[in-house]
């Protein structure tokens, strides 16, 4: 069974923590991949290269999605050939990368990138996070296997509170890779919604492995609720 069968309509966690974060260790990033796992998780999605070692020492058979994030804005999602082989090199089985039309940081192409990539990383599977569906055309033309939602939403512009799934659709029908769903998947039932519309698998981070977040949002409505007032 290959990676791709093994998350086949099914759940994918995102474990990440930004730097200054409590859960900011591998160690604290291992269990909650741990947890993620015990309760149904196919795969783990995670960032960094001290992360994604622990992770694969710790987790020898299961898939790991591995990326680098150099920066916060722009193109920063393992956004060089150099930051994906050295996510590659970690032992993860998808390297997951920037896949929009955007300029890259090193000058390379997509295409470069995910060529130069195979070809000294033969075994990897390369994940391409898109932002629209012009993305996935241009994605899957440059040789990727398979591509996300990740970035829809996050490019420019105020952010919406749902996710895509009229892009998850569209890239479903359109595209011969798997579409991955992910960005702002707060529930199951839109979990579920995104499987209706083609999703090959579910990535779902915040709301699953950023304590901080979650509580954020309960402690908020509570804050505005027309019983404090």
């Amino acid at each position: 069974m290959t990676v791709l069968d093994t998350i086949r309509g099914r759940l994918v966690v995102s474990c990440q923590a930004d730097p200054g974060e409590p859960l900011d260790d591998p160690a604290h990033m291992v269990a909650l991949a741990r947890s993620a796992l015990r309760g149904g998780a196919a795969a783990i999605r995670a960032q960094g290269l001290r992360d994604l070692r622990a992770l694969r020492a710790a987790l020898p058979g299961t898939p790991l999605i591995g990326l680098v994030k150099d920066g916060t804005c722009g193109v920063y999602i393992t956004p060089t050939l150099a930051h994906a082989e050295a996510v590659a090199a970690t032992g993860v089985e998808i390297v997951a990368l920037d896949g929009t039309r955007r300029p890259r940081p090193d000058g390379l192409s997509l295409a470069e990138t995910v060529a130069r990539l195979r070809a000294r990383h033969p075994d990897v599977l390369v994940m391409a996070d898109l932002a629209e569906a012009a993305d996935g055309y241009a994605a899957v033309a440059a040789g990727v296997d398979l591509v996300g939602t990740t970035l829809s939403g996050y490019t420019g512009g105020a952010v919406p509170q749902d996710p895509d799934l009229a892009l998850i659709g569209a890239l479903a029908e359109a595209l011969p890779v798997p579409v991955v769903a992910e960005g702002r998947i707060n529930t199951p039932e839109q979990a579920a919604a995104a499987l209706r519309h083609g999703a090959h698998a579910v990535v779902v981070g915040t709301a699953i492995t950023r304590p901080a977040v979650v509580t954020s949002r309960f402690a908020a409505a509570l804050v505005t609720s027309p019983e404090m007032s």
